[in-house]
């Protein structure tokens, strides 16, 4: 009696869960992605390799009967982002100051960055975060370019009762950063941040004068600061510092702000260092760690909610 509407229930099952995705159907699922990533500041060059990925990736797939197709090329991409991050090594980095610290040596941390991206801010969350870990943190106003940068300094680390070492404007910033390792040293502090002139990324003297730091006092980590308000100057910043400086790390600022959230895909991917926390406010405590798992729901949370 319901003989042929079982098979014609049957051959629809088996279409669709047989049914193979072919290039044609795939670039059209795709360029939807594509939108949705370079909305949320991805760069293009990132784009068109997570496209690339996620195309041979499903190329030929059949897909299930109890997942869409858009769906299905959700998870391959979300698949793919994690591969990127997962390709950065991430840092454990109080662990890492507790095993210098057994050997009789203060950690030395080095932010770089241009002018505007929160750096001076950030040190102070820093020295916040580590203070109340249980450190002793001096800071180093390797800054002597900028009207002011040491004041500024000070003025976090007065709020804190932390120690700035400082010279006057003008005096060379390595060896400024030498006289706090050296401080550090002598009165056996455990941390030692380094403030940085905020470099153009165009100015080839003063990124020299950059690498000149980092060869007086050899630092244990060097933190690439970036706004992630920037999108695609973030990047072009995050290329040119890394290829001056090779930095372990990168921490975004002023996420809290209407940030999309590509920047931190897109210095991953094109420096292969991982993010290692987040700037979330002006105050002290703002500084969050990074999660990869949390960064990609935000990333595909507008996709998804349009969905439901």
């Amino acid at each position: 009696m319901f003989e042929k509407l079982r098979s014609a229930m049957s051959s629809l099952s088996k279409a669709i869960t047989e049914r193979t995705l072919d290039e044609k159907e795939v670039g059209k699922l795709l360029w939807e992605f594509r939108i949705a990533l370079m909305e949320n500041d991805v760069a293009h060059e990132v784009v068109e390799e997570l496209a690339s990925k996620v195309n041979d990736e499903i190329v030929g797939t059949k897909i299930r009967r109890s997942m869409s197709s858009s769906e299905y090329v959700e998870n391959q991409l979300t698949k793919v982002v994690k591969e990127i991050f997962s390709g950065a090594r991430p840092l454990d980095l109080i662990n890492m100051i507790r095993e210098k610290k057994a050997m009789g040596e203060p950690f030395i941390i080095l932010f770089l960055g241009i002018n505007g991206t929160g750096k001076t801010t950030t040190i102070a969350k820093f020295a916040n975060m580590l203070k109340k870990s249980g450190f002793s943190v001096i800071i180093a106003g390797s800054d002597t370019h900028r009207a002011g940068a040491i004041e500024q300094l000070t003025q976090h680390a007065d709020r804190l009762g932390i120690k700035v070492v400082a010279q006057k404007y003008g005096a060379d910033p390595a060896a400024v950063a030498r006289d706090a390792v050296l401080h550090a040293r002598s009165r056996k502090v455990d941390v030692v941040l380094i403030d940085t002139a905020g470099r153009m990324q165009t100015s080839r003297n003063l990124m020299e004068e950059m690498s000149k730091i980092i060869r007086v006092v050899n630092p244990d980590l060097k933190i690439f600061v970036g706004d992630a308000l920037a999108g695609n100057d973030a990047v072009s910043q995050a290329k040119e510092f890394q290829a001056f400086t090779d930095f372990d790390a990168a921490v975004l600022t002023k996420v809290d702000a209407d940030v999309k959230g590509g920047a931190a895909l897109s210095i991953t991917y094109v420096t292969g260092r991982p993010i290692i926390y987040l700037g979330t406010g002006q105050g002290y405590d703002d500084l969050t760690p990074f999660d990869v798992d949390s960064f990609i729901s935000l990333l595909f949370e507008e996709k998804r909610i349009n969905n439901s």
